[in-house]
């Protein structure tokens, strides 16, 4: 405390002294001194201004190298310094008008407190006389902090001021009368306050004082976060955070502090207010901040912090993940990794998985965004699949580390989303794996392939749109394998293995999609009121992810057509097995992927009803394609209108008695599809080339 007094609290005093001098009220002195030294400090706020807009402007690209380097902190701070030294900010300079304040409020702690020192300059050993007689009377301990405020209340007492008098004998060398008419004649009220009172001790009128401190503080914290450059883009959590600190502090000050020290709190915080519009309005931060551009780099970061959704994960899951990433990154000379968003998707991949374990010694790595994947049953059986689980955030800093060399994926948009290409080794092949046989030009995303390397074909349509795309655009030439459609031959092998049922009523399968307009939606009825007669038997089935989204649309589908359920109608909401899906004489939908699936598989046509088109890319027709599920519709079956349905039933009667669509559709399909019959061969086939290649590099 002596240091702090020297250094700091007797030359504030000086300072004080003067505005007392000036003004002759130690309240307005107190003001006074607080707006000298904001002047005092305005170039330090100038330049934590001019600091604070550089922060808010560099905020657009630190948001993007967050996004770039999602969930890997230190790539992020690494990259982060790099662009402070480019720029020559300093992040730990906001700290410094902060520190400069906790030392300008312990100064004038230190005045207030010690007033014999830096307002009297009162000698050393008759203020401690003086302090010593002030103890003698109340018993206060003469170290105690407030030993000095409560000598000049009893100084200013007649009852006491001769106690005070008689060290005059003890120090002859010294005006004791005159410092004691100089203490004596101090106003030390304000406001009907006086100002060496403290609120915890002198209840009553000061009890306002706590109040005025923490609403002052309040609301500074309003409008800094309303008109601070940089608060303003804080987080809510961070405002409040720091408004509730702040009032709090200033609560703690106004009671438990002397009312002067209260007085200053108060003053600074209303004088940082106007400083703050004055700043404002001589550096306006708009004139150098893209708001615009902050706003669009928020909404790219916060698209990747929403990504896997809040749903919380057990500390056994999370325990896992945290394992399998470093059991992943131990293993040297990874040839083969395969990304799986979820359980299920081993299906896309099952050839290939299955054709390098028979002919090659390859480990296969497979990571999977789901904890309960197949995939781990299915390595317990065989120790060269090696799965690890990793949550979509997790991914992120996982694929940029990647070290394989050969990633196969079947989610498109490889480098312009969250899944970034390695940057620890540039010459990581990623092929894409189809997971429909449907076009990708309208479908998927504009640039979906780009950034591929190489591009599994399911057949020619593919191997064209791929090569139109890269001319379009300028990208690199990829690789384009001939593969061919797995699924699909395990379809067709499943059907044709079926015991074919032959129905007394011709069944017809409704087949809808989830999406925006699809037939449950839009025509289900006019549907049903159509073709529910003696001769057919109607199987509605929804698609699993609307019964997931709209159980209760369905119930209420359900009710209004409870009368006909029985022979005529069924509603089918078990999806566990798809057998009456391959049993129907014909089906009706939209543009749901199982169109393509169902004639494919069993050489029979569908009635597709053109709903509205589920379209990723709108800029689709500048690529000069057009799309096969637009262009097969009315080769695998008939497409109508909405506003056609009244032909429904005429339609579905030629398609079933029609003779003609089994052949044309063998035909299509042959043409439709590589290697339709080989399983995925050419796949496996594939990376065994492409990795000897590799190799003899």
């Amino acid at each position: 405390m002596d240091a702090l007094t020297n250094w700091i609290a007797v030359p504030l005093g000086y300072v004080m002294e003067w505005c007392y001098g000036f003004i002759a009220n130690y309240g307005i002195a107190i003001i006074v001194f607080t707006l000298i030294t904001k002047i005092i400090m305005l170039p330090i706020s100038i330049w934590l201004q001019k600091n604070s807009i550089k922060m808010v402007e560099m905020q657009p690209a630190i948001n993007r190298i967050k996004a770039k380097f999602f969930g890997d902190a230190d790539m992020i701070a690494e990259e982060q310094s790099k662009l402070f030294k480019k720029t020559k900010y300093n992040p730990l300079a906001s700290l410094i008008p902060l520190l400069l304040q906790v030392i300008l409020l312990m100064g004038v702690v230190g005045v207030i407190y010690n007033p014999f020192r830096c307002l009297f300059h009162i000698d050393a050993s008759l203020a401690d006389a003086i302090n010593s007689v002030a103890s003698s009377i109340t018993g206060i301990n003469v170290t105690e902090s407030s030993i000095q405020l409560t000598a000049i209340e009893l100084i200013k007492s007649p009852e006491h001021y001769g106690s005070f008098l008689a060290l005059a004998e003890q120090f002859p060398s010294i005006d004791v009368v005159g410092t004691l008419e100089t203490v004596k004649n101090f106003d030390l009220m304000f406001l009907g306050i006086n100002l060496t009172w403290n609120p915890s001790v002198e209840l009553g009128f000061t009890l306002l004082m706590p109040v005025v401190a923490g609403l002052s503080a309040w609301l500074l914290c309003i409008v800094q976060n309303k008109s601070n450059v940089l608060q303003a883009e804080q987080s809510k959590a961070n405002k409040y955070g720091t408004m509730a600190f702040s009032v709090g502090l200033s609560l703690y000050l106004g009671f438990f502090v002397p009312a002067g020290i209260a007085v200053y709190w108060v003053a600074s915080n209303l004088f940082a207010i106007v400083q703050l519009y004055a700043l404002n309005a001589i550096i306006p931060p708009k004139k150098y901040v893209d708001y615009a551009a902050l706003e669009e780099s928020r909404k790219e970061l916060a698209a990747l912090e929403s990504i896997g959704g809040k749903k919380a994960r057990s500390k056994e899951d999370a325990a896992r993940e945290k394992a399998d990433y470093k059991r992943f990154f131990k293993i040297a000379n990874k040839h083969v990794v395969f990304y799986s968003e979820k359980s299920g998707f081993y299906k896309y991949y099952k050839e290939i998985i299955e054709y390098l374990l028979k002919k090659t010694n390859l480990a296969i790595h497979y990571i999977t965004n789901d904890p309960n994947d197949a995939i781990f049953a299915l390595a317990e059986a065989e120790p060269r699949i090696k799965p690890y689980y990793i949550g979509v955030k997790k991914m992120i800093p996982m694929m940029m580390k990647m070290d394989a060399d050969i990633v196969l994926m079947t989610t498109p948009d490889l480098d312009n989303y969250y899944i970034k290409r390695s940057l620890v080794r540039k010459d990581v092949e990623y092929i894409y794996v189809p997971h429909d046989s449907a076009s990708t030009v309208m479908g998927f995303r504009e640039h979906c392939l780009d950034n591929f390397d190489s591009v599994y074909a399911v057949g020619p349509h593919i191997k064209d749109e791929v090569r139109a795309m890269e001319k379009l655009y300028g990208t690199k030439e990829k690789t384009v394998v001939e593969f061919g459609y797995p699924l699909i031959e395990n379809l067709i092998d499943s059907y044709e293995a079926m015991d074919k049922v032959q129905h007394e009523r011709k069944q017809i399968l409704i087949g809808p999609s989830w999406q925006e307009d699809n037939l449950l939606d839009s025509c289900i009825d006019t549907l049903i009121e159509q073709l529910y007669c003696d001769d057919y038997h109607i199987i509605v089935r929804p698609h699993p992810e609307y019964m997931k989204r709209y159980a209760p649309k369905m119930e209420m589908i359900k009710d209004k057509h409870k009368d006909k359920i029985g022979d005529g109608l069924t509603f089918e909401l078990d999806f566990t097995t798809n057998s009456s899906t391959y049993q129907s004489d014909i089906l009706i939908t939209d543009w749901s992927g199982i169109g393509l699936e169902f004639s494919f598989a069993t050489l029979k046509p569908a009635l597709f009803i053109n709903t509205k088109i589920k379209m990723e890319n709108p800029n689709y027709e500048k690529i000069g394609i057009v799309p096969q599920e637009v262009s097969l519709r009315d080769r695998l079956g008939v497409s109508l209108d909405k506003n056609e349905l009244d032909k429904t039933a005429e339609t579905v009667k030629m398609l079933i008695e029609s003779k003609t669509y089994h052949d044309s559709i063998k035909t299509i399909r042959e043409q439709y599809f590589y290697n339709l019959g080989s399983h995925g061969q050419a796949g496996g086939e594939y990376i065994v080339k492409s990795l000897m290649a590799k190799k003899s590099k």
